[in-house]
């Protein structure tokens, strides 16, 4: 039977690879990597021998119509992002919406995701949160984070290492200096690391600390601690 399979891929340890998603792979006709010069230690390590093609940001719109009619002719389709689960902050969106609109059965795994485990070691409430991925980068940076000086939900960004100062940076000028928070880098593996306090006190630290692999910014919503 035809399907699409949003499969997630360990965000850092191989132990937390799935059965569910090594079968699936397995049994895939054929396997669309975000990088398939990084996926392919995963899926050897697996022993995974399939057909791997790139489905990235660049050809997603292209691809995704090819992509579509293998679906109808029955095939088994397994997508993977380099790390995490598909379509978050990631590619597969786009593919998901166009397998829907076929009507092609669209089936995603479940497994690793940096912000979960994130959000639940940083202290901060858990009960209501929103994930906002990656700030942008100029156009609209600004207006997004004075949008989000009411918010009273906690926040959750994603941030490369070469802008998370400048994040906490401007996180701190507009939502306040005095606002809890928490960052976790390179989490699942051998240097992971969670720092909790005052977005300055973050900032403090990182300014003389290791600037290193993935992090992910929890920042705590207005009037809750």
């Amino acid at each position: 039977m035809s399907k699409l399979y949003l499969v997630p891929t360990p965000i850092g340890n191989l132990e937390d690879m799935t059965f569910r998603a090594v079968r699936i792979l397995k049994e895939a006709d054929v396997i669309l990597a975000e990088d398939t010069r990084t996926s392919a230690p995963l899926l050897k390590h697996f022993g995974i021998e399939k057909k791997v093609f790139a489905h990235h940001q660049h050809n997603e719109h292209k691809a995704s119509s090819e992509i579509v009619r293998f679906l109808k002719e029955g095939k088994m389709v397994a997508l993977i992002s380099d790390a995490g689960t598909p379509a978050v902050s990631d590619p597969g969106f786009f593919l998901v919406r166009e397998a829907l609109k076929n009507e092609i059965q669209v089936e995603c795994l479940p497994g690793p995701t940096a912000f979960v485990p994130a959000l639940v070691n940083s202290g901060l409430p858990t009960d209501r949160f929103t994930f906002e991925g990656f700030l942008p980068v100029k156009k609209g940076r600004q207006t997004r984070l004075k949008e989000l000086a009411e918010e009273d939900r906690t926040m959750i960004f994603y941030e490369s290492p070469h802008r998370l100062l400048k994040s906490l940076e401007e996180l701190a000028a507009v939502l306040g200096e005095e606002r809890q928070a928490s960052v976790s880098r390179e989490l699942t593996k051998v240097f992971e690391e969670t720092v909790r306090g005052t977005l300055p006190e973050i900032k403090n630290y990182f300014e003389t600390h290791t600037l290193k692999g993935e992090f992910v910014i929890c920042v705590g919503g207005k009037g809750r601690t």
